[in-house]
């Protein structure tokens, strides 16, 4: 099989772009420890989906970015900014933005899969949380693309793939749950690293809308 650096968090979006990438590709996991807020339990969430996905040892890369807790500029990284709770609709960026981050992650991925050969580099962003997140924009993925094109060496052929880019939250549970995506070892909550999410932070209310809106039991609230 070719093989896919994929991008996991640790939340479910990462986790059903796993999932649509194993059914194709030998998946390499890449998880980013930038000293956001959950960093461990985003981190356990990770090591069990490569548990899940039969992802050995040798096949994950776990990046340490110290340089976000230095420059700061987000509550996921500043202990003195409060993570907000609510606020679901709000068409501004939220103070829960990382700068660039996921520039600064497709980098590293497209530097690893240009180093083993992989063809693809799985994101799980979705133009839906565009509107907060500017690096969420479908443009944003094929602007990537094109600088991937002009900065990797000559013979090279790595595409950042993004597939859920136009889809909804429902429709993200829906598809992870046609692909038996394990969302029981997912994590979304900004503020709280266990044994419960918040259920008050903006993440935690678009995974509960999400999996509302799908007609689907949301697995970390019926333990």
């Amino acid at each position: 099989m070719e093989r896919a650096v994929v991008l996991m968090s640790g939340g479910m979006d990462s986790c059903v772009a796993a999932s649509r990438a194993a059914r194709s590709y030998e998946v390499w996991a890449f998880h980013a420890k930038y000293g956001q807020r959950t960093e461990e339990r985003e981190l356990k969430a990770f090591l069990d989906l490569c548990e899940y996905y039969k992802i050995p040892p040798s096949r994950r890369l776990i990046s340490a970015l110290p340089f976000y807790g230095i420059i700061g500029g987000s509550a996921l990284l500043d202990r003195a900014m409060d993570v907000p709770e609510g606020d679901e609709g709000s068409p501004s960026t939220p103070s829960t933005y990382v700068p660039f981050r996921n520039a600064v992650l497709l980098s590293i991925a497209v530097a690893w899969a240009e180093v083993i050969g992989a063809k693809k580099v799985f994101i799980g962003a979705m133009e839906e949380d565009a509107a907060g997140y500017p690096d969420c924009r479908k443009g944003f993925i094929d602007s990537f693309n094109a600088m991937v094109g002009w900065g990797t060496k000559e013979g090279t052929d790595v595409e950042v793939v993004a597939p859920l880019i136009n889809k909804k939250k429902a429709e993200v549970v829906r598809e992870g749950v046609r692909l038996g995506a394990p969302f029981h070892l997912t994590w979304a909550c900004y503020s709280s690293s266990g044994p419960e999410p918040c259920m008050s932070c903006l993440s935690c209310l678009k995974r509960k809308r999400a999996f509302e809106e799908a007609g689907v039991q949301d697995p970390l609230l019926n333990k």
